[in-house]
């Protein structure tokens, strides 16, 4: 299949990229940075998502990956995904649209321009699902909670801050990007049926509710 995908030169984007090519599809990505990809099948272009997008006919897998955590937030995390939604997912070709949201975006709990944005990504998600079920086609978010990548090195390499975030997470760690990867590409490929749909992969973070009772133990 012909795939797209955004923010492809590294973290999670670039594992997405990574386990299609692994699976045979054809793949372009967008992304500002230059390529950090060689492979035969994939293609990159150079360019900034709020800007001149390239022409890219038939796409019939639409990863929107790219995002930001700064004041460019609605701007890239949700005007930039709702434009190259419109242009490349909205047609008799595609499949699968998987927008790459964030568990904040059901929390709250991060910054409010970026909880902001993600929790347009939700609503937007079900929309587009409404409208590219007539093309027999699903469009999902993917809502991870905290990820290994670069970006998070801050905490995951500070004892204190990562303790903190241990005791929230019932599952006591983070996930690797391949797993958020994995999780893309069963949403787009092998999933049929599930549209509309906002899957929290987050290690049990958000269901954290600790009930306080006398004799009651989690």
């Amino acid at each position: 299949m012909k795939v797209l995908i955004t923010g492809t030169s590294q973290g999670i984007g670039k594992a997405i990229a990574e386990i299609f090519l692994e699976k045979g599809h054809e793949v372009t990505g967008i992304d500002r940075q230059e390529a950090s990809l060689v492979h035969e099948k994939y293609t990159h272009h150079v360019c900034d998502v709020r800007g001149d997008l390239p022409d890219i006919p038939g796409v019939e897998v639409l990863v929107n990956n790219a995002g930001t955590q700064n004041e460019d937030d609605i701007d890239i995390n949700l005007k930039a995904l709702i434009r190259l939604t419109e242009r490349y997912g909205i047609q008799k070709n595609i499949r699968s649209i998987l927008n790459i949201g964030s568990a904040s975006g059901h929390t709250g709990s991060e910054f409010p321009e970026y909880c902001a944005s993600k929790g347009g990504v939700i609503a937007y998600t079900k929309n587009v699902a409404l409208r590219v079920a007539r093309y027999g086609a699903t469009c999902n978010s993917l809502d991870p909670g905290g990820v290994l990548t670069p970006l998070n090195d801050c905490v995951v390499n500070d004892p204190s801050l990562w303790e903190e975030i241990m005791d929230q997470t019932p599952l006591k760690r983070w996930a690797t990007v391949r797993e958020i990867a994995e999780w893309a590409y069963f949403l787009t490929v092998e999933n049929r049926f599930c549209t509309g749909q906002s899957i929290v992969v987050d290690g049990g973070e958000s269901i954290n509710s600790r009930f306080v009772w006398p004799e009651y133990g989690v």
